[in-house]
């Protein structure tokens, strides 16, 4: 009987949060030794980690995310992630109304064109509840006007001049002919 050998590597990530933004532990472990490939790992945990965080997040859809629109659940979908603030709706600083505003779209444009500050991003963290499924998002169509009939000016000034050469003549006859009858009764 033929052993097949297979050699496998697991590559185990953590985000971690520290002094230095964006921080994130990675290391291998290899089957022959239960630390192997964690060389390194140690003095990294040893520079004071605040937090691990370790979570699966788990993927909403827009139906899903939409259902959650009034005051005692409500939930927004900013950067492709997922956030219940419905425990943040009353501290909300420019009220509950521009939050339930948000709901049930990608409210990114808005929150990022208030200017919002390094603080109330990172309290983002602990309202995040998973991660948006962009593929779920109604494709927009492009809004293409009727087709009209080209307006030409070259043809519309040519029937101007028509017009005018035929409306001067007689306007000229007209007056004219005002003036003969307006001189023959006052003599």
């Amino acid at each position: 009987m033929a052993h097949l050998l297979f050699t496998y590597r697991l590559r185990i990530q953590h985000k971690i949060l520290t002094r230095q933004p964006h921080a994130l532990l990675q290391h291998s472990l290899f089957p022959s030794s239960p630390l192997a490939g964690l060389e390194g790992v140690f003095d990294l945990l040893e520079s004071e980690p605040l937090l691990i965080l370790h979570k699966m997040s788990k993927v909403f859809t827009l139906a899903e995310v939409s259902e959650h629109n009034n005051a005692k659940d409500c939930w927004l979908i900013i950067d492709g992630k997922v956030y219940d603030v419905t425990k943040f709706l009353e501290d909300h600083p420019g009220g509950d109304e521009v939050l339930l505003s948000a709901t049930g779209k990608d409210a990114t444009d808005d929150f990022e064109d208030v200017g919002h500050s390094s603080t109330a991003k990172a309290m983002m963290d602990e309202f995040y509840v998973g991660d948006f499924d962009t593929s779920t998002v109604p494709t927009k169509t492009q809004y293409t006007p009727p087709k009209q009939p080209h307006y030409n000016q070259d043809k519309t000034s040519d029937f101007i001049i028509k017009l005018l050469q035929f409306l001067v003549p007689l306007v000229i006859l007209g007056v004219a002919v005002g003036i003969h009858f307006y001189t023959k009764s006052s003599a």
